[in-house]
C-alpha cells in the first residue's frame, strides 16, 4: 500500500493524539495514525551520490500515546542491517508525519535524518 492510497483515521482516534502533535503537523495527524496502525512501512533511504537503500519498517501498535512502540528497521533485506528502537507512540507518529511530508515534498518515502539519528543512537 502506497501512502497515498491511505485513509484517514477516525475524528476520535486523532483526537487522542492532539495535545502532542503541534501546529501544521496536525493536517498529517489522520493519516500518520492510519500509517501507524498499519504496523508496516517499506521506504528508501536517500544517500548522497549513490543508489537508494530500500528498507523495510516493522513495529507494534500501541493503544495510547503514552504506550511504547518497538520500531524494527531493515535495510537492504539484509539481517545484519537491521536496527531496533523503543519510544513512545506519539513520538513515533510524529516521526511517521516528517515522513509524510517529505513524501508530499520529494515523493521519496523515507524517515528524517532526526528519526536515523535516534535510530543509531548518534547523540547518546
Amino acid at each position: 500500500m502506497s501512502i497515498e492510497q491511505l485513509q484517514p483515521a477516525s475524528q476520535q482516534q486523532a483526537s487522542v493524539y492532539l495535545p502532542y502533535i503541534q501546529g501544521s503537523k496536525r493536517n498529517f495527524l489522520p493519516y500518520a495514525i492510519s500509517l501507524y496502525q498499519k504496523g508496516v512501512l517499506e521506504g528508501q533511504r536517500k544517500i548522497e551520490a549513490s543508489d537508494n537503500i530500500p528498507f523495510v519498517a516493522t513495529w507494534n501498535v500501541a493503544s495510547l500515546p503514552s504506550d511504547l512502540t518497538r520500531c524494527r528497521i531493515q535495510f537492504d533485506g539484509d539481517a545484519e542491517l537491521s536496527y531496533e528502537l523503543m519510544m513512545a507512540s506519539f513520538e513515533f507518529i510524529s516521526y511517521l508525519i516528517e515522513l509524510m511530508d517529505n513524501y508530499k515534498r520529494h515523493r521519496v518515502t523515507d524517515f528524517s535524518q532526526a528519526f536515523y539519528r535516534k535510530l543509531l543512537r548518534v547523540d547518546e
